[in-house]
């Protein structure tokens, strides 16, 4: 009775994160104002296949979860983290601004960009810095 038990919690453990999948990638889509036509062709899959991924239904393979992210111009880590492929791992800003489901995507590309020029910016900074340095030395 105890291996039926387990099994059934492991596929239902499965079947929620298939539709926690399709949740949040229909979040990442609204969120980014695509239709699900849209995102279907520039994924170059099927409305039909798209609208099954979305309601839970289907589990897409790491090459369609691939075409998705490209799609929606988020990092395919994010969803293979929510497919259960990879284990979260603590990423940097960037990666947490690519996956926010809260922002839109006008949003997130100019968090993105400010990040970018902050970081950027802060290395020529102090590659000038160590440039002055070097040059007050005897």
């Amino acid at each position: 009775m105890s291996d039926e038990r387990t099994t059934h919690d492991v596929t239902e453990a499965a079947a929620a994160r298939v539709r926690d999948l399709g949740a949040f990638i229909r979040e990442q889509r609204t969120s980014a104002q695509l239709s699900l036509r849209t995102l279907a062709s520039r994924a170059g899959i099927s409305n039909p296949y798209l609208s099954q991924i979305e309601r839970g239904l289907r589990r897409p393979s790491a090459d369609i979860l691939q075409r998705v992210a490209d799609a929606l111009r988020i990092s395919a880590e994010s969803l293979y983290v929510q497919a259960g492929m990879l284990e979260e791992r603590r990423g940097s800003l960037d990666e947490h601004i690519r996956t926010a489901a809260e922002l839109t995507e006008t949003q997130r590309r100019s968090l993105l960009e400010i990040y970018y020029a902050f970081v950027s910016g802060g290395r020529r900074m102090q590659d000038d810095h160590d440039d002055q340095t070097t040059e007050e030395r005897p």
